[in-house]
């Protein structure tokens, strides 16, 4: 994989929006009180500085919002032969975002062309606030071969997820993966080592000693073993389509899209900053990210439907 995916990879990540409304007044702020999480006495902390930098960019929106125009799917046949392909659900599914990867001639390897349709798709979904879920599956049967985006991610696992490709489904939020699928980091049987964030991510998922062990020997697991590891959250048994974790995936996806998506997505920034620094910075970012929900209009139509004893209506706003 070249370096300069693995540049845009963390330039994404620095980059989740969220929304301008919840940055209200982060901006402007370089001190965090006792209140915020700290849990020392309130006055200015210098050194939460970076953090807050960091955070603000991670819940803005780089440019005006624009509707997400789909590429490879019923409604835009012209586009199939591209390798990377977005669709946009709709009816009950609406919320729900698909990046299908269609490279079959290579079984889904990380060409230039493939890298760079797959962060245009990203970077053109990250505007899109109507996107609440976004599924990466596999156009290719039997071979899975996903990035940083601000909303969660899951990758649907129906075949094998070998070296990047399992980099890029260790990249997305939750994973689910067909009993039968096979996946493991086994770049040191080719004399290489992992090389797109393979040592760092498979770590924080699994422990050190584990992720030592796998990459060390480069061992390979069915779905049913990366399950009983915690290195995806469902295995499932497959159908005679090949397509049983995508549909797991799909209803998984169908749990969260009722959800807050503001609350979310802002769950997700303190999850994925929080694991990076100490547990008291980790509980400031917990604050910083609680205060930004409180005044979006999500939090308020929650209360109002708990008072009322109804389900909630979210917007996103």
């Amino acid at each position: 994989m070249s370096s300069g995916f693995l540049q845009a990879q963390g330039a994404a990540q620095g980059s989740r929006p969220v929304g301008g409304a919840v940055c209200k007044g982060l901006e402007q702020s370089s001190e965090l009180s006792a209140g915020g999480g700290g849990g020392g006495p309130s006055g200015p902390f210098p050194k939460w500085a970076p953090m807050l930098r960091v955070l603000t960019s991670t819940l803005r929106f780089p440019r005006p919002w624009k509707p997400l125009e789909t590429r490879g799917c019923s409604s835009n046949p012209g586009a199939a032969g591209r390798e990377i392909q977005v669709c946009a659900l709709a009816g009950p599914d609406q919320g729900i975002a698909e990046i299908l990867m269609n490279r079959p001639s290579a079984r889904n390897a990380l060409g230039n062309v493939f890298v760079s349709q797959l962060l245009e798709a990203l970077a053109e979904l990250r505007e899109d606030r109507q996107v609440r879920v976004l599924i990466f599956r596999s156009g290719v049967k039997g071979v899975f071969c996903a990035a940083a985006f601000p909303a969660p991610t899951i990758a649907a696992m129906d075949g094998f997820a070998l070296g990047g490709g399992l980099e890029l489904a260790l990249a997305c939020d939750l994973r689910v993966a067909a009993s039968s699928a096979v996946m493991g980091l086994i770049e040191t049987t080719r004399g290489l080592l992992p090389g797109a964030g393979g040592t760092q991510r498979l770590p924080r998922c699994l422990g050190v000693a584990l992720a030592k062990e796998l990459i060390f020997t480069g061992r390979r697991l069915s779905g049913a073993q990366a399950q009983a590891l915690g290195l995806v959250n469902h295995a499932v048994a497959q159908n005679e389509e090949g397509n049983a974790a995508y549909h797991r995936a799909r209803a998984l996806a169908q749990e969260i899209l009722p959800q807050a998506p503001i609350a979310v997505r802002l769950s997700k920034v303190a999850i994925d900053r929080g694991i990076e620094v100490d547990i008291a910075s980790g509980m400031a970012i917990e604050g910083i990210c609680y205060a930004q929900n409180i005044p979006t209009r999500d939090r308020l139509e929650g209360m109002a439907a708990f008072r009322e004893k109804r389900l909630p209506r979210f917007v996103g706003e």
